[in-house]
C-alpha cells in the first residue's frame, strides 16, 4: 500500500493548498501506482503532511520555502515511465499547493523509496507485491 509525506515550512501552502494537498497527493499516487479508484484503495494510500517550525528549513543560499516529498511504495508498483510520471505530478501538485508556477519547480524534490518485497506489513501479516495485485484485480492470493 502506498505512502506519501510531504514535509514542508509551516506557512508555505496556501490556505487551500494546505486543506486539499494531502488528498491530492494520494490521489495522484494511487492513480500512478495504478491501483483501482475504489474506497478500499483510497483509504490505504496514506499521506502525511509534516510542517517544519520557521527557520527549520534553510538553504546554502536562502531560506525560500523547499518541500521534500517521500513516497513509498512496494518494489515492482512503479515502471520507469510510471515513476516519472509520478514524480512530474507530484512535482506540480505541491507547486500548486504552494501558489508557485513551473519555475519553481526545483523547490520540490520527490524522493521514491520502493519497500522490498515481504518488507511490509498490514493487519498484522507480511502484505506482498502479488498478494495487492491480485486484490486490486478483484481476488486475493491467501496460499
Amino acid at each position: 500500500m502506498p505512502m506519501i509525506r510531504l514535509t514542508s515550512p509551516v506557512g508555505s501552502l496556501t490556505e487551500q493548498g494546505r486543506r486539499s494537498v494531502q488528498q491530492d497527493l494520494a490521489a495522484v499516487l494511487l492513480r500512478w501506482e495504478g491501483a483501482p479508484d475504489t474506497a478500499f484503495f483510497r483509504a490505504q494510500a496514506w499521506s502525511y503532511l509534516v510542517e517544519l517550525p520557521e527557520g527549520a528549513q534553510v538553504t546554502a543560499e536562502d531560506d525560500a520555502p523547499r518541500f521534500l516529498v517521500d513516497v513509498t511504495v512496494p518494489e515492482g508498483a512503479l515502471s520507469e515511465r510510471r515513476r516519472a510520471g509520478l514524480v512530474e505530478e507530484v512535482t506540480h501538485t505541491v507547486l500548486n499547493a504552494a501558489g508557485l508556477g513551473p519555475d519553481e519547480a526545483l523547490r520540490v524534490w520527490v524522493l521514491v523509496h520502493e519497500q522490498a518485497d515481504g518488507t511490509w506489513g498490514a493487519g498484522g501479516s507480511v502484505v506482498r507485491h502479488a498478494d495487492l495485485v491480485a486484490l486490486a484485480k478483484g481476488r486475493r492470493n491467501d496460499a
